[in-house]
């Protein structure tokens, strides 16, 4: 039996440095930074006063107030990126079996924003002023019940938590719901809204965020040999995945066609990789082969690329073991220099960043990137600090989260 065809048919996306698609791919491309100072708490006691924050985000733009209020903020964000990506796409629902349409978004942590507010209610006034919304609104699969909510949506539906995993795992997921013939349609990607105090301090005492709070737009810094760890970041990618045949009936815009998806874990450490990253290596060598494509076809990988040591170290180590020598012929790049580490929304911002460099034969660079770490190995182009005009016919898209959880996914030209 022929394997049925996925592409992607629609983008959405609430990040630091835009809310619209192209601004975002245009603003890093430009080697734009969204990194800021933290201005929805007060930062002075922390080591760490930075990060990737959605500045000025309105959820009434896209949701009724009443409703949006019931939402922690990574589900607003899940929320509005998805009437974008839906807008983008042109679906038209009332014409869609909605039995055959379904929703999977990740979070690597969920409404923790909703967490800490009803923890200082209930310790200052007590359990009866604990809000009756509080589940409904910390709960990490709130962003795709609230989705399938907004259009009516009855197919398969859940949340995926795999931490720095978890989008692209989501996109997996949707893609394999495709090609299984459970789903036609599926609206899938990550959401975070992790710039919380807690969070921001539970970052900053295991020391993995970067400490550059004189040059902040400087901080996030892969594959540098003066990195100092990752920059705190939030927002959501959403993608609308459309079985081929379904999409051409429709007349509908195609980005790309995702080909392949590979998801292993190192079994190793909760939050350290395996040291030659045999994980994520193995998580490329089955998406290439779900794929069913060589490794020569590859031309560009969007790399987890962290701007930790371990993480750049291991990443590196993982990509030349799968691509040998073709590995001197690959663009790489982390565009996590620009928008810092968006956690769980990470990898479907990402995937959405490759659709585009495919569409726009165009690659962002990796900023920062002033002062390259040998052992990454300097021969490999890291594409750094200038976007590189080139002609992209397959990418990779790489994603590896803490719990040793290691997702990847090709997409290619249709």
């Amino acid at each position: 039996m022929n394997k049925r065809r996925v592409v992607i048919t629609g983008l959405g996306c609430i990040t630091a440095l835009s809310e619209s698609v192209d601004e975002l791919f245009n603003a890093l491309c430009e080697g734009k930074s969204g990194i800021s100072p933290v201005e929805s708490f007060d930062i002075t006691d922390f080591p760490v006063r930075f990060a990737g924050e959605v500045k000025n985000f309105e959820p009434t733009k896209h949701i009724d107030h009443r409703t949006s209020k019931r939402m922690d903020r990574f589900t607003q964000f899940a929320v509005a990126a998805a009437k974008q990506a839906v807008e983008d796409s042109a679906i038209d629902f009332s014409k869609e079996d909605v039995w055959r349409t379904g929703v999977i978004i990740g979070s690597g942590i969920g409404g923790i924003m909703e967490i800490e507010e009803q923890h200082r209610r209930l310790l200052t006034k007590g359990p009866r002023k604990v809000s009756p919304f509080c589940v409904p609104k910390l709960m990490g699969n709130a962003a795709s019940g609230n989705i399938a909510m907004v259009y009516g949506l009855r197919g398969s539906n859940f949340g995926i938590v795999s931490a720095c995993a978890s989008g692209s795992h989501a996109i997996g997921e949707a893609y394999s719901n495709i090609i299984t013939n459970k789903s036609d349609i599926m609206i899938t990607g990550g959401s975070e809204a992790a710039v919380t105090p807690i969070s921001l301090a539970s970052f900053c005492a295991a020391r993995s965020l970067s400490t550059r709070n004189d040059d902040i737009q400087a901080a996030s810094r892969p594959f540098d040999k003066d990195r100092d760890g990752f920059v705190l970041s939030e927002g959501a990618g959403v993608l609308v995945l459309e079985e081929y045949e379904h999409a051409k009936k429709r007349g509908a815009k195609i980005y790309c066609e995702i080909l392949g998806y590979g998801a292993t874990d190192d079994g190793y450490h909760i939050t350290a990789p395996l040291g030659k990253g045999e994980g994520a290596a193995k998580a490329m060598e089955l998406a290439l082969a779900d794929a069913g494509i060589e490794k020569e076809k590859i031309n560009y990988i969007n790399a987890h690329g962290t701007a930790t040591e371990l993480n750049d170290l291991a990443e590196s180590a993982a990509i030349k073991s799968v691509f040998d020598d073709h590995v001197y012929n690959l663009l790489i790049s982390s565009t996590k220099g620009c928008l810092g580490h968006l956690l769980g929304a990470a990898g479907a911002v990402e995937l959405l960043i490759c659709a585009k460099v495919i569409t726009e034969s165009m690659v962002p660079p990796t900023i920062n990137l002033e002062n390259p770490d040998e052992r990454c190995d300097l021969k490999i182009d890291y594409v750094p600090l200038k976007a590189r005009q080139a002609k992209v016919d397959y990418a990779m898209s790489n994603s590896l989260g803490f719990g040793g959880h290691n997702a990847c996914l090709v997409i290619g030209k249709v």
